[in-house]
């Protein structure tokens, strides 16, 4: 049975630095939660306290109801999938994943049964007899997934789970753990640096930054309404332009920019004035007969770069401001570097945020 996970007031010193900052959140019963921030953020700080392979300076830890501040990690019943798989080379796939079983003294035949059962899960029981040399990555992190999850923890840990993979067999573990997740209905936990990594799996995601948190909240909170600069800039790519508010009109605020460009966005925040404008490329089009969006902007290419499914396109205004848009395939061979365009958006795309 899985287990909610809740941190109060968790804090973690090293000498004078300050690893993680008092920190509270709450992970539910059942969800993939991730722990996402740049290097040095304090994330991994967090997992291994969690874990307990570090012990906090000051605060608590629970899992349900218990607390589990200063119990060892043995004692907390936590599955750990760990970026380097750490698997036993010298045992098979199926004495591997039954290890944890046998610490526990379950009876040779349950166990054996409850390691049949996982194989299956992962799609590994025609491997059972391999050693881990002998598989690839993709197989190899699939059984240190197994060994992770045999015992039933109520709570499974990811530290970088995927870091070790190429971008192809990342985007197929990534599925493959999610389903496995959903399956077994497990409280997870993982910890990342990588952004389409936590959009992709997530039920929620917390941006963590210098040693707090940023924002917490679903995928698409987190993408579309970042609540500051950082998380904005942080995940995905997105516009930045910096300005004042030097009007209304009803709820939508007219903006110049610190390049001169007026544009106008839609808030309740009637408190603004110093603020930072930011669009994600994707919502930029080009203004054209057909689409006439409330902001327009005139610019000329710059760069553009061919992505494939998509190009970005670099566009400097008149004024100076730069803009990275997207451009569809359909658009990709009617655009190109020195070219005037208008591009655009509407007042109800794109956010505010405090300067």
């Amino acid at each position: 049975m899985s287990l909610s996970v809740e941190v109060r007031n968790l804090k973690k010193k090293y000498g004078e630095y300050i690893a993680l900052k008092p920190t509270s959140l709450e992970i539910k019963n059942g969800e993939f939660f991730t722990i996402l921030g740049p290097s040095g953020s304090g994330k991994t700080t967090l997992l291994k306290l969690i874990s307990g392979f570090e012990k906090p300076t000051n605060g608590s830890v629970f899992i349900g109801e218990n607390e589990v501040t200063h119990a060892p990690p043995h004692k907390r019943g936590i599955g750990m999938l760990f970026q380097s798989y750490a698997l036993f080379p010298h045992l098979t796939v199926f004495e591997n994943i039954i290890f944890p079983l046998k610490m526990r003294k379950m009876p040779k035949d349950a166990a054996t049964k409850k390691v049949d059962k996982v194989l299956e899960l992962v799609q590994l029981s025609s491997f059972k007899n391999r050693y881990p040399h002998q598989l690839s990555g993709g197989q190899r992190q699939r059984v240190a997934l197994a060994r992770a999850v045999v015992f039933d923890p109520p709570v499974l840990l990811l530290d970088e789970p995927l870091g070790a993979l190429d971008k192809q067999l990342r985007l197929q573990m990534q599925f493959e753990i999610k389903k496995l997740q959903d399956n077994l209905k497990i409280t997870t936990i993982s910890v990342t640096h990588d952004q389409e990594e936590a959009l992709t799996m997530s039920s929620r995601i917390c941006i963590i930054n210098d040693g707090e948190i940023e924002q917490t909240g679903t995928p698409r909170e987190i993408y579309e309404k970042p609540q500051n600069r950082f998380v904005a800039d942080f995940i995905g790519e997105t516009n930045l332009l910096t300005g004042e508010i030097i009007g209304w009109d009803e709820e939508i605020a007219i903006i110049k920019t610190k390049h001169g460009e007026i544009i106008r966005s839609l808030t309740f925040n009637k408190e603004l004035k110093e603020i930072t404008f930011a669009i994600r490329p994707e919502l930029i089009s080009i203004v054209s007969a057909v689409n006439q969006p409330e902001n327009i902007l005139k610019g000329t290419v710059r760069d553009i770069v061919y992505m494939g499914e998509s190009s970005k396109c670099k566009i400097v205004t008149e004024n100076g401001e730069t803009m990275t848009i997207k451009l569809t395939p359909k658009e990709i061979p009617f655009v190109n570097e020195g070219q005037v365009l208008q591009i655009g958006w509407e007042v109800n795309e794109g956010t505010l945020l405090n300067k």
